[in-house]
């Protein structure tokens, strides 16, 4: 299995977060997830890149894009985001690299990756999973989680990495809630959920359709839910749109408590410090703006401050929110889009969002699966599920029955098919049709390849290539899938 570059782990290899600032950050200690994992029998084969600070250094930063590592590449198409922040743990999983790999999510870094590269993701309840050793951005929000390529070995892996941390006090319950409904010598037992039947979902293929409108419909519920409250309503998104100020808040203590613990060779002890780091380091600004990371730098003397106005916002989406709307509809879980396909990697005009089913989980801490749904022009979408506390079990059934009702494209993976209406071959074939493609290593459009080079012509190490890496335009380097 693999590991986000953002967990510790005591095998030699430094935990980085994508910054250069930490390339010798090698702590000779297993974060306690880990610990249980190598415990339980995994094998630890390496790390994978990320967004660099976990797409928390800029509001216009790349997803998948470090310093350290460079570009993360979608494997179904090379010039498409993979997402972030968790882009090399889902990556790796979709490219046959490994079974199981360990991602982190404050607000969609687990979720959008996933469904972006048609593989499993689970955050789970904030305080399930210990997150100790582990690079933070917020106390209230973080948690890692795991990414398969199936629902069952989700499942088996919560089962292991579940469970309290006495140095992380949000976890005192999570012995009492951890779930052990899928231990890996019995995965059918998936099939249903404590406490009620998983439901029966249509026999519908990935690729159709139908699965597509089906997966439209729990949206236009949850909208329809939604309306009567009126300025209610909007008064709640402007909360959660002011979560990001807390959010900053947050960043600032919990990064400089983590950065003060680290061994003495690295030098960068406080966010001021990284800031001025950055500054000085070329192969860590090409794409920000000198003021991106310091717009992250707010004083930590307004913490406490905010503090009531962070349980404000975590009730108002939890109890308040989703767990009212579940019970008021009389639902056991909240299905729709985790997100949509995957946008071309824009350097320049920053690439559109498609909408999510991530940030009301993440403010409420609440637990969130996505699951392959199928494929759009050839891009894999995702199926949210979305809970209240310490529904793990539940949502793992939920995406076991939609994962077994479905039939599932799990091929390795192939070039894009470029020729919508090229012929098929053979003699016997006379209509015309869509041939599938043939395995190969995708390479980026030719004009998408040209452009890029004109751009960053000037970029000595576009999109980075870590230290020792000879630099190059982005069309000319064969890119690296993690």
């Amino acid at each position: 299995m693999l590991l986000k570059d953002n967990i510790e782990s005591a095998d030699g290899l430094a935990t980085t977060a994508g910054s250069l600032a930490l390339k010798d950050n090698v702590t000779g200690r297993d974060a306690p997830i880990v610990k249980r994992l190598t415990d339980a029998g995994a094998v630890i084969v390496g790390k994978t890149n990320l967004s660099e600070w976990a797409n928390f250094r800029s509001s216009r930063s790349i997803s998948g894009w470090s310093g350290m590592a460079g570009l993360v590449r979608n494997p179904y198409s090379l010039d498409r985001s993979a997402c972030g922040s968790s882009a090399g743990s889902a990556v790796a999983i979709a490219a046959g690299l490994a079974t199981l790999s360990l991602g982190t999510e404050t607000d969609g870094s687990i979720i959008c990756p996933a469904a972006i590269n048609g593989v499993v993701g689970l955050k789970p309840t904030v305080g399930l999973v210990s997150r100790t050793f582990i690079v933070p951005i917020s106390p209230q929000q973080d948690t890692p989680g795991p990414m398969t390529r199936y629902v069952a070995d989700a499942a088996a892996m919560l089962t292991v990495i579940a469970g309290s941390d006495p140095a992380d006090p949000m976890t005192a319950e999570a012995d009492a809630h951890r779930p052990t409904m899928c231990p890996p010598s019995t995965p059918g037992r998936c099939r249903r959920a404590p406490g009620g039947p998983a439901g029966e979902p249509g026999p519908l293929g990935p690729d159709r359709p139908g699965l597509r409108d089906g997966a439209r419909r729990p949206e236009e519920g949850r909208r329809r839910a939604g309306r009567g409250e009126g300025s209610r309503r909007r008064g709640h998104e402007q909360d959660l749109r002011r979560r990001g100020e807390a959010l900053r808040v947050e960043f600032k203590a919990a990064l400089n408590g983590y950065l003060s613990a680290l061994p003495p060779v690295v030098k960068s002890r406080t966010l001021e410090n990284l800031i001025a780091f950055d500054l000085d380091e070329p192969r860590e600004m090409p794409l920000f703006r000198p003021g991106d990371l310091r717009g992250r730098d707010q004083g930590a003397a307004d913490h406490r401050r905010r503090l009531p106005r962070q349980a404000r916002d975590r009730d108002q989406a939890g109890a308040r929110g989703l767990d009212k709307l579940l019970a008021d509809n009389n639902l056991a879980a909240l299905i729709g889009p985790s997100t949509g396909p995957a946008s071309i990697v824009d350097p320049v005009n920053s690439p559109r969002g498609t909408g999510s089913y991530s940030t009301l989980p993440a403010v409420s801490g609440y637990p969130h699966l996505t699951v392959p749904m199928g494929f759009v022009t050839g891009l894999p979408v995702g199926l949210s599920f979305l809970g209240p506390a310490w529904s793990e079990a539940r949502l793992l059934s939920l995406g076991y029955a939609f994962e077994q009702a479905t039939t599932r494209a799990r091929t390795r993976l192939s070039c894009p098919t470029s020729t919508r209406g090229r012929k098929s071959p053979g003699p016997s074939t006379r209509r015309t049709e869509t041939v599938a493609p043939t395995p190969c290593r995708p390479r980026l459009r030719p004009n998408l390849r040209r452009k890029l080079q004109y751009r960053f012509e000037d970029v000595d190490r576009w999109p980075g290539s870590g230290t020792n890496r000879p630099s190059a335009p982005v069309g000319r380097r064969r890119p690296s899938v993690i």
